[in-house]
């Protein structure tokens, strides 16, 4: 019998883990993917992907492996700060940076995109610009600490790979998780899946009565411009986040990659452009891209897994397919085509088919691209280049927000759901936030329970 079982060994997996150490509650991980030594996947390379479970996705640190890139901000991220408070998250983000510094990420700066001046500048342009401190640790730096963090871990906790679950029922106050490799029994169950395990989470939650509410989906245009055109607003900083308003619809920059690349992205059986960040590869480039996102909120994670597929689905046209369009060709109105490109001051680094994005994309995304490319320069004091290059579709997708109290404890007493599978975090730093949060929760219940004891 396990005092907790968690399930997915994630970001939030991790740190939930981690501080239950200082307890003497026994802690079981149970894993769909292999452990971070073994995780490969050719999506790593440019290749297929011919993972039976998705090395990319899944296994030990999940996307943290990735970038791993840690933005300290109650500004975006995800929702956290209106379950524990402002005070509270930023509390929890510092014991964050802490416990990664201390496996070594001290070696890479914290910086912040905090800049006063041109905070008052974007307002007065009609943008916000979000701040955050960043601990953008890099694949490679990232590997290393969450490795060492499951030696760590793997003294004192029982972590199991690649399990496939094929029950989960609770009786009287006894979870039981039924898997490939056996039975076993919990008093507590986290849920800590993360977004790729959303699928199996909805199947669970309705299986156990547990409610699960809106999902989001956001949508939006991948921009590729000259790098120089925006140093003025990067000048202290590697990046910046810019909020732009239309219509009452926010939308939010993501991603942004000084002298980086663009490159596709394979999730939810779709293909996308991404962002690469110039330190994963020996030489930056002379341009910058980002993306400008767009969110929608849908009845339930059907609706909005089918409105993204009618989108990009319809673009990638049973392939890897992906259209770029130059911005003075969108503005006149023409398609983009393969004579014009041999002129173009812009040298695409993603291969994509030249086209239209009118007839590929519904109008209201390129709408308020346009509105804010048009503040964007009046922020930057000039004209973006009509060779910068625009990429249809770039998405991200949440998970449903699944209704817990304020310790993410679910209608089910004992289960728990935490992380980017809650429907409240969406980054690296929130979820891990989440972790270290019900960690703390679960390690005074237990010294509660045993001086009722005594």
């Amino acid at each position: 019998m396990y005092d907790i079982t968690i399930i997915g060994s994630g970001v939030s997996s991790i740190f939930l883990a981690y501080t239950l150490l200082q307890t003497n509650q026994k802690v079981l991980i149970l894993e769909k993917g292999k452990s971070l030594e073994e995780r490969t996947c050719g999506l790593d390379k440019g290749e297929t992907c011919n993972c039976e479970v998705c090395g990319k996705f899944y296994g030990f640190a999940g996307l943290g492996k990735s970038e791993g890139k840690f933005n300290y901000s109650c500004d975006f991220g995800g929702e956290l700060a209106q379950k524990v408070g402002k005070e509270k998250l930023i509390q929890l983000m510092d014991e964050v940076d802490e416990l990664l510094c201390l496996f070594g990420a001290e070696s890479v700066q914290k910086y912040s995109t905090v800049n006063e001046k041109l905070a008052k500048k974007a307002q007065d342009c009609n943008l916000q610009m979000l701040t955050t401190e960043v601990r953008h640790l890099g694949t490679q730096l990232s590997t290393e600490i969450f490795q060492s963090l499951y030696t760590i871990l793997a003294s004192k906790v029982d972590i199991r790979f690649e399990v496939d679950i094929q029950d989960l029922r609770k009786e009287m106050n006894t979870f039981t998780i039924n898997t490939n490799l056996g039975e076993f029994e919990s008093k507590h169950v986290v849920f800590a899946t993360g977004r790729s395990g959303t699928d199996w989470l909805k199947e669970q939650c309705t299986n156990l009565g547990v409610k699960q509410g809106k999902t989001r989906l956001d949508l939006g245009i991948r921009v590729e411009m000259k790098e120089q055109q925006l140093r003025s607003i990067l000048q202290d900083t590697f990046e910046t986040k810019l909020a732009f308003e239309y219509d009452d619809v926010i939308s939010t920059t993501y991603c942004m990659n000084p002298k980086g690349r663009i490159v596709r992205k394979f999730q939810e059986g779709l293909v996308m452009p991404d962002g690469q960040n110039f330190k994963e590869k020996e030489t930056g480039t002379t341009n910058l891209n980002f993306t400008l996102f767009t969110p929608n909120y849908f009845p339930s994670l059907k609706e909005a897994n089918l409105y993204a597929s009618k989108i990009i689905g319809s673009i990638n046209n049973d392939s890897d397919r992906i259209v770029v369009q130059r911005l003075g060709d969108l503005l006149c109105g023409e398609p983009t085509t393969e004579v014009k490109m041999e002129e173009n001051s812009i040298i695409p680094t993603l291969s994509a088919d030249y086209g239209d994005l009118t007839k590929e994309v519904p109008l209201f995304y390129l709408t308020i691209l346009q509105g804010f490319l048009n503040q964007l320069e009046e922020f930057i004091g000039e004209t973006i280049d009509k060779d910068t290059l625009l990429y249809g579709i770039d998405g991200k997708f949440y998970s449903p927000i699944i209704e817990t109290d304020l310790n993410f404890q679910t209608s089910l007493d004992g289960l728990f759901v935490i992380g980017d599978a809650s429907g409240v975090t969406h980054s690296l730093s929130q979820a891990a936030a989440s972790g270290i949060y019900l960690g703390e929760f679960l390690a005074n219940k237990e010294k509660s329970e045993l001086e009722v004891t005594k």
